[in-house]
């Protein structure tokens, strides 16, 4: 960190608590249009949710292709009903155990954070919460700049 030489002991600005954003996100990789939902929790109703709002949101697709961690809610006994009913719309992939740099996702994540958390102080979770979304509606429309960093992701 910079500071100027006449500060003897700089003062870091922080939150002291450990409040926490959750957030559910899926990005197109074909155009960059980009799904999320804010959460209390993850869990399998809250997924569900998401899937549903995929199905909503979703392209000129036949079908969705959702590229996914092993989290233990994405593999629920909730959500099997109505996948087996949205079989023909959606179908969930699951990666191999500990290979996040295979799935877009987490580069949208580092993205996120380093656009919108970088050297910034937010005095409340609601301060960061609306900076958040903020960007995120910034990326509901198709757009270049995920959909370059889902290409990166594929090169190989």
């Amino acid at each position: 960190m910079w500071i100027p030489p006449e500060v003897k002991e700089p003062t870091v600005l922080h939150e002291s608590n450990r409040k926490k954003i959750s957030i559910f996100g899926s990005v197109n990789t074909h155009n960059g249009q980009f799904v999320y939902d804010f959460s209390i929790t993850f869990n399998a109703v809250t997924f569900l949710e998401h899937l549903k709002k995929l199905i909503l949101n979703k392209p000129k697709v036949k079908k969705i292709l959702l590229i996914l961690d092993n989290a233990r809610y994405h593999h629920a006994t909730l959500i099997q009903p109505w996948l087996n009913k949205n079989k023909r719309k959606i179908e969930l992939f699951f990666l191999p155990p500990y290979s996040p740099k295979l799935n877009s996702a987490e580069l949208i994540w580092k993205f996120s954070r380093y656009s919108v958390t970088h050297n910034r102080y937010f005095a409340t979770i609601d301060h960061l919460y609306d900076a958040l979304e903020m960007k995120f509606v910034e990326w509901i429309g198709p757009n270049e700049t995920l959909q370059s960093l889902c290409k990166i992701n594929y090169v190989v």
